[in-house]
């Protein structure tokens, strides 16, 4: 029989002195090392009195001994881990696949199932999974200090967890495989812990990771049990797991560990509550340094700096693609609904067939991450259709999310908190993402959050609640609101933000549309209209113009603080006059506006969007332009001795030659074309003729463009005037995009707005007074 227990010699407790004395702990410390609750263990070996075995194979461990070199009569029958490294791999490998047939029960009901959101009943996640894929590199910043997190771009928050469409991908089991401490980064939504149930049950059915053991860890519930035990050890965490599969020898479990046979999935880095963090986080530190040889997957949201883990590689789950969009959609009609698989089939097709509609854009952009695209399939099923606007589907989302607030159980709320109704919801909310979006914050401290929930709870109630209550009342509303809903989330220590900045701009239009009184309604529209020009704003612009039951009002207000950007700069307002003049000499069913566009674009001014700037088809004149304008620019290129660049300029001359319908500019650029040498005469009377008359011979092929065109005038802007410039473009672009966003506008304001785009000051007043 082995015995249990083992007690160090003489000899061994000097050696074990001497190197604990190097490592100039306290025996405090060394109990904290080895996960014990009191330093007792520590004082009986030093002690030379019997320990428990596997503390004392811990303990030697740590120190950096061997166990059988210091204990009294080491036994020989039992291995523990010096021996285990001796074992046969032939050993190990029937270790594994016994281990795993008595924990194969377990794991497929631990993660083989699904209970997604507003589904009544769960689904075997080989019924609705689609394999993720990954993003090696990630082009948000994810290390951010606390400090900086209330400055971060919006483009580094990312909407919803979009990658660069250019990014190498690769598949999520393969950067499993690539890397041996992964940490998969995501915003909530992306299917992060579908993902590691997905790697749990394929290595628990031997399709993935055959010779190692699934170990799946919630951490929170890990940070939850070890607060009441006041001991965080994920050993003997997962000893109390091994034990609920009848598994209870820990010499299995150190087996396994020390040969490098188990793969362990920790979901949720960034949902363990804040006081307890960090004696998480230094747990799986110790823990994977301790066994290296493991394979090791956490799951953490994005942008949550204070939760780095040393030697983990980072990693982001991807966007899903159109394949997999369609996969999933098939998946997804054939698993929920109460229809046969037949039935299930044909209305995926429908989905995707009316998703990839031109007006359904918008939601194409939404359904890249689990979530959303299952929110759409579930409000599509139920309607058979896409809702018109996206704000609608904002709304549906939220009235879904929201409407389980007071289903949800375990968390204690008071009589205030437990009253809300939807609509009272919808409100907080409204002004937490306002208040938060006018600050420039995605991100804000807690206490200003709960500040505003306390407010808010105020404003119901014509009782008096004292600062404690509503403080409490206050932090549980925001735990709620975290928990239950996933609206809000804990970014860092004490940190919060949106989980999607979807949501808070959908709620801050929300709020911006519903001001209580007329006044209050004119004061949001001017306060949002002072933002034309911050690119922060612009999908606050989008939906508030497509939440308002007429949006005139609006576009007039956009309209005028547009035009009045560039209405003191003179020589702004010249270039305009230039734009305008030039779109009145081309004959065209085009649009003045898009003309307009079209010639301060080929200015090779600060960008215009091509949707924006160009016609769908040039026009005559439109095309010419354009083919002289790049005749210029090919002569302005040095090359006056290049026997190919004069040859290539001849060549293209005579091609415009045969578009050219005005006599005179035909008479001159014939002129032009017949002073170049002729093709087939030697290089070296090209090269003569370069040097001498080239440069000429283009300057007045310049001056003959400009005046018979109107164009390839040279003009210079300073940096300032180019900024100005593009945040005019970009003001206009994102009135038109209001205009054409299923707003309500009258059909006359709409006209109007259209045909006044990019005129100087000078002709909208003369239109004023026509």
């Amino acid at each position: 029989m082995v015995k249990r227990s083992l007690q160090a010699s003489l000899t061994g407790i000097q050696e074990a002195k001497r190197a604990f004395a190097r490592k100039g702990w306290t025996q405090d410390n060394l109990a904290g090392e080895v996960n014990l609750k009191t330093r007792q263990p520590i004082w009986r070996f030093f002690s030379g009195r019997p320990v428990e075995r596997h503390t004392f194979i811990e303990i030697c461990s740590v120190l950096s001994l061997n166990w059988r070199e210091i204990a009294t009569n080491p036994p020989a029958e039992f291995g523990e881990r010096e021996e285990f490294t001796q074992l046969s791999v032939v050993d190990i490998d029937t270790l594994v696949q016994k281990v795993r047939s008595q924990r194969f029960d377990k794991i497929q009901d631990q993660c083989g199932i699904l209970q997604l959101l507003d589904i009544n009943r769960p689904v075997a996640i080989d019924d609705i999974y689609i394999d993720v894929n990954i993003l090696e590199s990630i082009a948000s910043q994810q290390y951010l200090e606390i400090t900086k997190l209330q400055s971060i771009d919006p483009k580094e928050f990312d909407r919803f967890g979009l990658g660069e469409a250019d990014q190498n991908q690769i598949p999520g089991t393969h950067a499993v495989k690539t890397y041996s401490k992964l940490r998969v980064l995501g915003k909530p939504g992306v299917g992060k812990t579908t993902f590691l149930q997905y790697l749990a049950i394929q290595c628990n059915q031997g399709a993935f990771a055959g010779n190692q053991v699934p170990i799946f860890i919630t951490l929170r519930n890990f940070a939850q049990e070890s607060k009441i035990t006041s001991e965080f050890s994920l050993l003997k965490y997962i000893r109390q797991e091994f034990h609920t599969s009848r598994i209870s020898d820990p010499s299995v479990i150190e087996t396994l560990l020390s040969t490098g046979r188990v793969l362990l999935l920790l979901d949720g880095m960034d949902e363990v509550l804040n006081q307890q963090s960090n004696a998480v986080l230094s747990e799986i530190r110790r823990f994977s340094e301790k066994y290296h040889k493991n394979q090791f997957v956490a799951t953490c949201r994005t942008a949550v700096q204070k939760l780095i883990l040393r030697g983990f590689t980072d990693v982001e789950i991807a966007p899903f693609t159109s394949e997999q969009i369609r996969a999933f959609a098939q998946k997804w009609f054939v698993a929920f609904p109460n229809t046969n698989t037949q039935d299930g089939l044909a209305q995926s097709i429908q989905f995707i067939q009316k998703l990839e509609l031109d007006e359904n854009w918008e939601f194409r952009q939404l359904v890249v991450t689990p979530l959303f695209l299952h929110l759409a399939c579930w409000l599509f099923h139920g309607q058979e259709k896409f809702p018109t606007k996206r704000t609608d589907f904002y709304k549906q989302g939220l009235d879904l999310v929201l409407g389980k607030w007071d289903e949800a159980r375990g968390i204690e709320r008071d009589d205030v908190y437990r009253g809300f109704l939807l609509p009272q919801k919808l409100k907080l909310l409204s002004q937490i993402a306002a208040a938060t979006f006018e600050q420039g914050q995605y991100f804000f401290e807690q206490r200003i959050v709960e500040k505003y929930i306390g407010e808010y709870i105020q404003s119901l109630t014509n009782a008096s609640i004292d600062a404690e209550s509503l403080q409490i009342e206050s932090e549980a509303a925001l735990k709620a609101i975290e928990a239950q809903h996933g609206l809000l989330a804990e970014r860092a220590r004490g940190i919060f933000s949106f989980s999607y900045l979807a949501f808070q701009e959908y709620l801050t239009a929300r709020k911006i549309v519903a001001s209580h009184n007329l006044q209050a309604f004119e004061q949001a529209l001017g306060g949002l209209v002072s933002h034309i020009t911050d690119p922060h704003w612009r999908e606050i612009f989008l939906l508030t113009a497509t939440m308002l039951r007429s949006a005139d009002e609006l576009v007039l207000l956009m309209k005028q603080q547009i035009d009045t950007l560039v209405a003191q700069d003179p020589y702004l307002q010249e270039f305009l006059t230039w734009g305008s003049q030039k779109s009145r000499t081309i004959p065209t069913q085009t649009k003045d506006a898009t003309v307009r566009a079209f010639y301060l674009a080929l200015s090779r001014t600060p960008h215009i969007a091509s949707h924006f700037a160009l016609a769908s088809s040039l026009e005559q004149g439109m095309f010419l332009d354009v083919a002289l304008d790049d005749l210029l620019l090919e002569c302005a290129i040095d090359g006056n001795q290049d026997f190919a660049h004069i040859h290539t300029c001849g060549e293209a001359l005579s091609n415009i030659l045969g578009i050219v319908l005005d006599v005179g500019l035909h008479k001159s650029l014939q002129k032009l074309s017949e002073q170049l040498p002729n093709s087939r005469q030697s290089q070296e009377r090209f090269g003569l003729w370069g040097q001498t008359n080239y440069s000429a011979w283009a300057e007045q092929l310049k001056i003959t463009v400009i005046n018979y065109r109107n164009i390839n005038h040279e003009w210079q802007f300073s940096p300032e005037q180019q900024q100005m410039l593009q945040r005019y473009y970009d003001a206009n672009q994102l009135l038109l995009d209001c205009l054409h966003s299923n707003s309500e506008v009258t059909a006359a304001i709409r006209q109007e707005i259209e045909a006044t785009l990019l005129l100087p000051i000078k002709e909208l007043e003369d239109r004023e007074w026509q």
